[in-house]
């Protein structure tokens, strides 16, 4: 193990809080008692739609959470409601009362300020209200919680769908707004969640995939010490790609993952997803910001556009290994 990293293979920036997890862990079995009451009162009609956000790993989707998040328009789940991942409703209420100007008595607790820094490394966000991935959330429903592959029916025969289903409602009726999340960890069950969502919104976020390519293979030596590392999760071709060169592996995850994303949104009604291109989103946000709120039947979704004009683009220029990771994307085309 090098130097630089840490018992869990990351590099020390990047490694877990082993403290913290454990001290998580204690805290979400006690509150568990109290969520579970308030998940028997949930009405279990979805009101407003569930947003998520698919796409390759280093494609622009924290980008597209934060941006979305400034604008009010939607709940999320924040740094600080991440770590209520076992009783998130309670956590939303908590959130309210901590955060909310509406609840500021006197700014005792002014120091909580909407996170406005388009900031983030490797998809984690410094700041209380900064969106988070909220993946502990999410793997709680998980028959094995240690798996990144599943197909749609073992999630159709073990996931605890109504458990998860009340407290996504139970979040949104507290934000009294839609909710917006990452869902890369579905990237390859979209039908399946299509078929449990009353209403639901799949936004797949594309990025150029040489850029997309380059920013991973950067990602790699970040967080885990080496390109040749593999990074985020493991997807169904794993086997295919692992024992390949790191532009090839990089290449072959962007690739499958966009085909699988779209395949599984060929599936699905148009008027439950948007397929937004990252570079056109960051020329222009507003337009992607109409198209979204177009689908958004409720009743806040009227509110006016008053957020980013455009952000800068990562990755415009050339950069080394273009010709490299061409070839390679390339390659899988017709696999």
């Amino acid at each position: 193990m090098s130097k630089h990293t840490s018992v869990d293979g990351r590099t020390e920036n990047f490694s877990r809080n082993l403290s913290l997890e454990s001290l998580l862990k204690e805290v979400n079995s006690e509150l568990w008692i109290a969520e579970s009451s308030l998940i028997e009162n949930v009405d279990k009609t979805m009101k407003m739609p569930l947003i998520i956000v698919m796409g390759p790993m280093r494609s622009g989707t924290t980008l597209f959470m934060q941006w979305l998040a400034n604008t009010g328009v939607v709940g999320y789940p924040t740094n600080l409601l991440s770590r209520f991942f076992q009783a998130p409703i309670l956590g939303a209420k908590i959130q309210l009362l901590l955060t909310d100007q509406r609840y500021n008595f006197r700014d005792e607790l002014g120091e909580f300020a909407q996170q406005a820094e388009y900031k983030s490394e490797n998809g984690k966000t410094k700041g209380a209200l900064a969106p988070n991935e909220f993946w502990y959330f999410w793997r709680r429903f998980l028959a094995d919680p240690s798996r990144d592959v599943w197909s749609n029916e073992e999630l159709q025969q073990t996931m605890d769908v109504a458990t998860m289903k009340s407290e996504l409602i139970g979040m949104m009726d507290v934000f009294q707004k839609p909710f917006l999340t990452k869902g890369m960890i579905f990237n390859y069950n979209i039908s399946f969640l299509d078929s449990i969502l009353d209403k639901v919104i799949f936004v797949h976020i594309k990025r150029d995939p040489v850029a997309n390519v380059a920013s991973v293979l950067d990602a790699r030596k970040r967080q885990l010490g080496s390109e040749s590392e593999w990074y985020s999760f493991k997807i169904p071709e794993y086997e295919q790609l692992k024992d390949l060169s790191s532009i090839d592996q990089a290449a072959g995850q962007v690739y499958f993952i966009n085909r699988a994303i779209t395949n599984g949104l060929a599936e699905v009604s148009g008027l439950r997803k948007l397929v937004v291109q990252y570079e056109d989103f960051c020329s222009n946000p507003k337009v992607i910001y109409e198209q979204l709120i177009g689908k958004l039947d409720v009743i806040n979704s009227t509110k006016i556009y008053s957020g980013e004009k455009q952000f800068s683009r990562t990755r415009d220029s050339e950069f080394k290994d273009r010709v490299a990771i061409q070839n390679a994307l390339e390659a899988f085309k017709g696999i």
